[in-house]
């Protein structure tokens, strides 16, 4: 029998407060969330990188709309009966109501979790103050209280040219104080930079792997104090890497080779063809 959204939302709470880490990878549409539930995974979270490859838009809140964003969420969540988490980017608006109003958007399209980060999108002013952070993490912990979603805080430093691990860390326990019930630093360098803040903050840390290295394991992130493992646009990157390398073959080769790679139709479709 299906899970509703309060099912899952537990469901969801209590993978975060077992021991070790559990891994959520990121699908970009139906058939990839299919594929990953399939494949037995707990939990799967959105990429907006996956989004704007699979539509032909920039990746960012310039070129994705809240709209998409949640359109697209909404059929991940309706593929499969897995607890979704979404990559809400920076909430699409800098006002702290666009945060909350992006949260209660992403609770009536099903999803019982979502990411706020604190990167502007504006390459002159690339992060928001503490101060402005913390208040839109605020209001967008508001919007979520007493509602089946667990939302996550994401300090981006070392996605846009500010790599400082103290400044991090305080942007993380401020985060935390402000009502993230998850937080989320993506790139950090090393495995002594993921130590360091999953023993500075008392919440669950998420980190991403595949986006850049150290390609870490998971028993190394699960030492480390990791709760949470994605992959952000990993997966997507690989699929269309799999599609680029297969018509550039076609095109300058000739030949078909790829295709004895490739998964058959038939393992395909019953793994991503609705029940």
């Amino acid at each position: 029998m299906p899970r509703n959204q309060a099912e899952k939302h537990a469901a969801f709470r209590a993978l975060h407060e077992r021991e070790g880490a559990f891994l959520m990878p990121n699908p970009w549409d139906a058939g990839t969330a299919r594929l990953l539930a399939s494949c037995g995974f707990e939990a799967l979270a959105t990429t907006s990188a996956g989004v704007a490859f699979s539509t032909g838009r920039r990746d960012g809140p310039k070129g994705l709309t809240r709209d998409v964003v949640l359109a697209n969420a909404h059929t991940v969540v309706e593929a499969t009966d897995l607890p979704v988490s979404a990559d809400l980017l920076n909430g699409f608006g800098h006002a702290p109501e666009a945060c909350a109003e992006t949260v209660r958007a992403a609770i009536g399209a099903g999803l019982v979790g979502g990411s706020i980060e604190d990167a502007t999108g504006d390459a002159g002013a690339p992060q928001y103050s503490v101060e402005a952070a913390v208040e839109r993490i605020a209001a967008a912990a508001e919007a979520a209280r007493g509602q089946p979603f667990v939302l996550t805080a994401r300090a981006e430093n070392y996605l846009v040219g500010n790599p400082d691990l103290d400044d991090t860390i305080r942007r993380l326990r401020a985060y935390a104080s402000a009502g993230a019930d998850v937080l989320y630093a993506p790139a950090l360098p090393d495995l002594g930079a993921i130590q360091s803040v999953c023993a500075a903050v008392d919440r669950p840390v998420n980190v991403v792997m595949g986006l850049r290295p150290p390609y870490l394991s998971v028993t190394e992130l699960e030492a480390a104090g990791v709760r949470r493992i994605s992959v952000g646009g990993a997966l997507a990157r690989a699929a269309y890497g799999a599609v680029l390398r297969a018509a550039e073959e076609i095109r300058s080769e000739g030949t078909f080779s790829f295709a004895a790679a490739a998964t058959s139709g038939a393992e395909l479709a019953a793994r991503t063809t609705s029940r």
